[in-house]
């Protein structure tokens, strides 16, 4: 009688409806609006996301240019005081060489290079000389601050070019060994111009200016629509207030994104401006045609959803019903064909081949109980003609030696037969030993695995006439008792096997003991055999010891490794994790 597996749960469907319409209700609509809420919900999180990651990336580059600027001046000002130390060291005839001697940082000091006096006169000049000479009067209080203050140099702004009206950026310094001031001067423009070219790319839509303390505008680049000049600019007033950050501003339908620094020794200001979202617009446009690439994968999707009913859902549960055979013993139902997609096909062979081993495994596996059955009968047997023809005898002859001794005694001639009761009771008793060891090894229990493996080797050794050699590594250590007899009961089989099959003439029984496994392994020379290629085809091939030590060793965790190959012996090894 064969009992029917309880049913799975059903979709019910929506009466006057087919299954396209079910599937649509219920799959593809539901996912459909998912799709949608999801694509224009990362949409605003993608655009939140490049508005702040935009801002932040221009506030890095602005600071890293105010700071470019920053080090510019610093290096003007550290060559005007080496330049004064140099005046300092040489006479009043060498002045002008010294000038004309550091003509290569005209490349810095755009306007030229000049000597003054605490007064404000000029001793010697290159470069600009009507500059120098039309800046004489302008340039006076300057330097008489710079020579009552005892400052050694200073960074000047507060001029402006007698033609160009541009401001001028000048560095002085004072020299006291020579009571003389050097100074260097460049347009303020030149030298923004020179720093920020390299900090930023140029851009349509980027706008670039720097100010001045005054809120005097000394360099743009890009458009700017503010009303009101750049003292107007967003960011500005903070600038020169010394502080840094970042601003969100609405310019006509776009959203500008404001990144402003301080330049510190000046007191100059650095804004940058740009539409975020020229940034990533390309890639905007891209995901908003993303909702529109659904119309053809739901096209599809219905046209899958088909296929998979046809070709995937009822091959699958054909092959369901025909595998749940397989339970109660039915091996031919799952060779019927199912159809379906070449997968389920090589599902349902792979099954079937699966199906062929389980029943070689099953034919195997009545085969070992009849041969375990075979071999308790078998030693049945042997015990009781070893105890028939060894031990009864041993007892009988023994009784009669007693009644001889008996007589003996009584004759007056005892010392004889006493003699031989004596010997025949020590073999009885070795006959006896020998016979409970092998059927189980107490000494096991007592002397631990290490020296139950060494005496089994010993007595393998005198019983099948075959050296075996034992050696021990690593520290011995104690393990679990099942787990104890499970090895024994191995090494002792598979020399068995060694002195019953294998023809050799030496054997090895090692046992290895490391921290994190227990190893024994037995070798011999023998003519060796072909090895099953899985433990299921130990039983078919009439293998049944190495079935049962597959079998010890499975039921202690163990690993089993069996290499042999005719002529060339065999290796036995057992890995037991610690």
């Amino acid at each position: 009688m064969m009992t029917q597996l309880p049913k799975g749960p059903r979709i019910r469907l929506i009466p006057g409806r087919g299954l396209i319409w079910q599937l649509i209700l219920i799959t593809i609509l539901p996912l459909t609006i998912l799709t949608i809420v999801i694509t224009f919900g990362s949409l605003a999180l993608h655009q939140r996301a490049m508005r702040s990651l935009v801002g932040d990336r221009d506030q890095r580059a602005v600071r890293t240019a105010a700071a470019a600027l920053e080090e510019q001046f610093k290096h003007r000002e550290s060559e005007i005081q080496g330049l004064s130390l140099q005046i300092g060291a040489a006479s009043q005839d060498a002045l002008p060489d010294v000038l004309f001697s550091s003509n290569y940082l005209l490349d810095e000091f755009t306007l030229g290079l000049a000597i003054f006096n605490p007064d404000g006169s000029l001793v010697s000049s290159n470069g600009d000389q009507e500059l120098w000479t039309s800046l004489s009067e302008d340039i006076r209080p300057i330097i008489n601050s710079l020579v009552k203050d005892h400052t050694l140099s200073l960074i000047s702004t507060d001029l402006t070019h007698p033609e160009s009206g541009d401001k001028l950026a000048l560095f002085l310094a004072f020299s006291p060994e020579r009571n003389l001031v050097v100074g260097g001067a460049s347009t303020a423009l030149d030298l923004v111009q020179h720093t920020l070219t390299r900090s930023f790319g140029s851009g349509q839509a980027t706008s670039v200016v720097v100010i001045d303390a005054d809120k005097y505008l000394l360099f743009q680049e890009g458009p700017s629509d503010y009303q009101g000049g750049p003292a107007s600019h967003p960011g500005v007033a903070e600038a020169l207030n010394g502080q840094s950050g970042v601003t969100y501003v609405q310019v006509g339908n776009s959203e500008h994104v404001v990144t402003y620094s301080p330049i510190s020794p000046i007191g100059w200001a650095l804004v940058l401006e740009e539409p975020w979202e020229m940034v990533d617009t390309p890639t905007l446009r891209t995901t908003q045609l993303a909702p529109l690439v659904l119309v053809p994968v739901l096209l599809l999707t219905l046209v899958a959803l088909w296929f998979g009913l046809r070709q995937v859902v009822r091959p699958l549960q054909a092959l369901e019903a025909k595998a749940a055979t397989l339970a109660w013993g039915d091996f031919q139902t799952i060779e019927e064909p199912v159809g379906g997609i070449n997968e389920i096909r090589r599902l349902q062979a792979e099954l079937v081949h699966m199906a062929h081993k389980v029943r070689v495994a099953q034919q195997g596996l009545h085969g070992y109980i009849g041969a375990i059955t075979a071999g308790q009968e078998e030693e049945r047997l042997r015990l009781a003609r070893e105890l028939h023809d060894d031990t009864l005898q041993s007892l009988i002859a023994l009784k009669q030696r007693v009644q001889l001794a008996q007589l003996a005694m009584k004759n007056g001639s005892a010392e004889e037969p006493l003699t031989k009761i004596v010997t025949l009771t020590e073999q009885t008793i070795e006959n006896v030993r020998r016979q409970t060891r092998a059927l189980r090894p107490i000494y096991l229990e007592d002397l631990g695995l290490v020296t139950a493996l060494e005496m089994l080797a010993e007595e393998m050794s005198r019983i099948a006439l075959i050296p075996v050699q034992f050696q021990r590594q690593g520290v011995e250590r104690r393990l679990d008792p099942d787990a104890e007899l499970a090895l024994y009961r191995i090494a002792q089989e598979a020399l068995n096997n060694v002195g019953r099959h294998a023809q050799a003439s030496q054997a090895h029984l090692n046992i290895s003991f490391t921290s994190h496994e227990v190893t024994l392994q037995v070798m011999d020379n023998g003519k060796g055999f072909e090895v099953p290629n899985s433990p299921a085809e130990f039983a078919h091939g009439g293998h049944f010891g190495l079935l049962g030590l597959s079998e010890r060793a499975e039921l202690i965790g163990a690993r089993l490794e069996i290499h042999s190959s005719p002529g060339q012996g065999s290796r036995i090894t057992v890995h037991l994790p610690s």
